[in-house]
């Protein structure tokens, strides 16, 4: 058996083309909204709510997948999700538009992450797990490291056309959604009860017992 097999290549592939798509845009951001009239605090505020909107439904998201038995549909949703908001940065500068597409942005990395780490993980044996985790991340990093690489040549050919970088980053995540489509799973049976009051009753379960602790 290939450690490393067609799925772990396929979503290390996709991964890395949407960190690329996330990268180009991650270091220009902050500049952007600052000249669209962001103060320094807003800017703290926008990121620090989207980020919480990535945390949060991380795992309810994971524990919806973990319901329905089922992850390339959580996994394809979320990289669609993302994907999409980069040219939708691009129509329009309103204060509110921008922290709706960052939201999806980030609603997107929520729904996905925890069903795709699932689908690695089915990948592999106890014996291969880290060389299979390792490998993905590796083509993560390097997706990282490209996109800024990508956004300084564009920005060197045209001086601050942020609309044009956002339109343009579409296409490596685009092209990291329909990778996902090569890919297979089997459904495995449903591992817990269905809904928000069940991920609720999860979360509160862990966290009482830190607080009375504490």
């Amino acid at each position: 058996m290939k450690i490393i097999n067609r799925t772990v290549w396929l979503l290390s592939l996709v991964s890395l083309l949407a960190d690329v798509a996330s990268e180009m845009l991650y270091p220009i951001i902050p500049i952007y909204l600052n000249e669209i009239g962001f103060s320094v605090l807003l800017i703290g505020v926008l990121e620090g709510v989207v980020n919480f909107v990535a945390g949060l439904t991380k795992g309810y998201f994971g524990k919806r997948s973990d319901e329905t038995g089922l992850r390339l549909p959580f996994i394809k949703t979320g990289y669609a999700l993302s994907a999409l908001s980069k040219p939708l940065l691009a129509f329009w500068a309103a204060p509110l538009w921008v922290f709706f597409v960052r939201s999806l942005d980030r609603l997107g990395k929520g729904v996905r992450t925890a069903a795709r780490d699932a689908l690695l993980s089915q990948q592999a044996t106890p014996a291969t797990k880290a060389r299979v985790f390792g490998f993905h991340r590796s083509m993560d990093t390097l997706g990282a490291a490209i996109g800024p690489v990508i956004t300084l040549g564009l920005l060197l050919l045209f001086p601050k056309d942020y609309p044009l970088l956002f339109l343009i980053a579409f296409i490596p995540g685009i092209l990291s959604v329909l990778l996902i489509f090569w890919l297979k799973e089997k459904k495995n049976p449903r591992l817990y009860q269905r809904g928000v009051r069940s991920f609720l009753i999860s979360v509160t379960g862990r966290l009482l017992p830190l607080l009375i602790e504490s």
